[in-house]
């Protein structure tokens, strides 16, 4: 209890520094919160943007804030644009824990001593982040690996950090302006899920080794080999690379790199991974890329941290190509009836309005040089104006996005003029024409032609099935139709019957209108505007009788 309030008053210091009270519009919150707040107002709010002030309050709580920060920078379908140049600055820069628990913890997690694993082990940290630390070995057949631990207690303070979390998006969402739209309650535990499949050393690992798997022999991306007997939940040994960070610009051209082909080759990687391997590094930022130093003119990548990854549905992969060829043919009536047929929006959306919300969007933005052109902010603004016909909010797409920002944002770095279409569209439209040519199809057979032999014994008895219940069917139809003839029948002779008793009432009603000659002009009245098929036979068959008895008594 003591370090829980502890900590709050951490949280509560931390929101006075940076007057977070600011990002809460005031006549939204309710007087208990106004009045904790009150303090902040004793401090100038200075001139730092809102985006700013909760990086920095971030950095100031500590790892576990920063990688929250981190995952909302993923979602730009949530935070304000304002904010995100921030969030994606957030940088881990977390002291590193104790050198002799790291040996223990490796120890403890491989079950031999270091000295027995390793030919030689290095005591000083490579690099230390929020959730793992990692240093430098080597095994005893001479190759040079890294090995990767889980910051010892980190699932307690994670746990801990995460309840006070999930209280601040409880009032965000209760008392924010944009609470609602933001849905911070989801996006704690989406953040919870997704730290806590970080701290599983041997998923990542798993990642990795697919990722190698699908660029092995390629010119395009390097990914470090796994040595899976020496990699456990809590332990990971990869092999260790060498090359430029891809931040190091002035480095990559002093050893005479070609930065344009570094660039469209970034890109075209991403777009291998989405469609090709349907299988993508979801968190591609500077500081998990690398560059070779062999064959400059002809430069590589090295990807490392692959503890995020994404993968699209074939519906998604289909769609989404559409869409981004038909948006650069400025087709927004096709661009409108594919988010309809992807079920992205509602069944029921109205196209033309759908088409010119999208025109609305994307013509602006056409009027610029397609080097000019922001791939990843097109594709954010267009899932935008579908968030207003009620799109649903795609996780799978959203986490594209977001590395599309990442690939398109890091190219423009390395290259300014980088024009992402040229590389883009003859790779899209490739992709479509692949997707159905026969190779492509006979592929599709071969791969699932073990289940339809599998299953093709059962079709007799399907057919027979099938074919049985169309003739119980049709038995039911049969009697429903003699069920419907019946009602008929008898409706018939109800209606025979009531015009009986409607004749006979008739007849004494004649009879009574002579003994009282004045009701006459009343009753035809009457009798014009009534529905007489409606009036049930008894109902004539006493009122006749009320009029013979009248007759009788006159």
């Amino acid at each position: 209890m003591f370090v829980v309030l502890r900590r709050l008053i951490t949280i509560g210091f931390v929101i006075w520094r940076y007057r977070l009270d600011l990002l809460f519009p005031p006549g939204e919150l309710p007087f208990y919160v106004r009045l904790l707040l009150l303090p902040c107002k004793l401090r100038p709010a200075g001139k730092m943007s809102r985006g700013e002030r909760l990086r920095r309050a971030l950095e100031d709580l500590g790892p576990i804030f920063i990688k929250f920060g981190q995952l909302l920078s993923t979602r730009p379908d949530l935070v304000p644009v304002d904010m995100m140049d921030d969030l994606n600055r957030l940088q881990d820069k977390v002291p590193p824990f104790d050198k002799d628990h790291f040996r223990q913890l490796v120890e403890r997690g491989l079950g031999e001593t270091v000295e027995n694993i390793f030919a030689s082990y290095e005591q000083e940290p490579l690099a230390s982040a929020s959730v793992a630390q990692v240093h430098g070995a080597t095994l005893h057949d001479g190759t040079r690996v890294v090995i990767k631990i889980v910051r010892p207690g980190i699932e307690r303070v994670i746990e801990q950090d995460v309840r006070l979390l999930m209280m601040i998006a409880r009032l965000v969402e209760r008392y924010s302006i944009d609470g609602k739209r933001l849905h911070p309650i989801d996006v704690v535990q989406d953040y919870r899920s997704t730290i806590f499949d970080e701290l599983d050393l041997q998923r990542e690992a798993a990642n990795a080794s697919q990722l190698r798997r699908n660029f092995i022999d390629s010119p395009l991306l390097y990914v470090p080999e796994i040595y899976w007997d020496y990699t456990r939940n809590n332990v990971l040994v990869m092999e260790r690379i060498h090359g430029i960070p891809v931040t190091h610009i002035d480095e990559l051209k002093a050893q005479g790199t070609d930065m344009k082909a570094l660039a469209e080759r970034g890109v075209e990687i991403f777009f291998k991974q989405v469609f090709e391997h349907n299988f993508f590094h979801a968190d591609m930022h500077p500081g998990n890329i690398f560059v070779a130093t062999e064959n400059p003119e002809y430069p590589k990548y090295i990807a490392v941290d692959m503890a995020i990854v994404g993968s699209l549905t074939r519906e998604d992969q289909y769609y989404l190509a559409r869409n981004l060829l038909a948006m650069f043919r400025r087709d927004y009536r096709q661009v409108a009836e594919l988010h309809v047929q992807s079920g992205w929006v509602p069944e029921g959306t109205r196209v033309e309005e759908l088409e010119a919300a999208v025109r609305t969007v994307c013509e602006p933005i056409f009027e610029k040089p397609l080097k000019d052109i922001s791939f990843g902010h097109l594709l954010m603004s267009l899932f935008r104006t579908a968030r207003r016909f009620d799109m649903e909010v795609q996780p799978q797409l959203v986490l594209l996005q977001k590395t599309l920002l990442n690939i398109e944002g890091l190219g423009r770095q390395l290259y300014p003029d980088l024009d992402l279409w040229v590389t883009a569209h003859p790779f899209l439209e490739r992709w479509l024409k692949d997707r159905f040519n026969p190779k492509a199809l006979w592929k599709q057979f071969q791969r699932y032609a073990p289940e339809w032999l599998e299953k093709f014994p059962q079709v007799p008895e399907l057919v027979f099935g099938s074919l049985q219940q169309m003739q119980n069917l049709g038995q039911v139809a049969t009697q429903l139709e003699a069920q419907t003839a019946e009602m008929e029948r008898q409706q018939q002779l109800r209606r025979r019957s009531q015009r009986r008793s409607v004749i006979g009432a008739l007849a004494l009603i004649g009879a009574g209108l002579t003994a009282w000659p004045h009701l006459g002009g009343q009753l035809a009245a009457w009798a014009h505007r009534l529905d007489w098929d409606q009036i049930p036979a008894e109902s004539w068959a006493l009122l006749s009788l009320g009029l013979a008895v009248l007759i009788l008594r006159r």
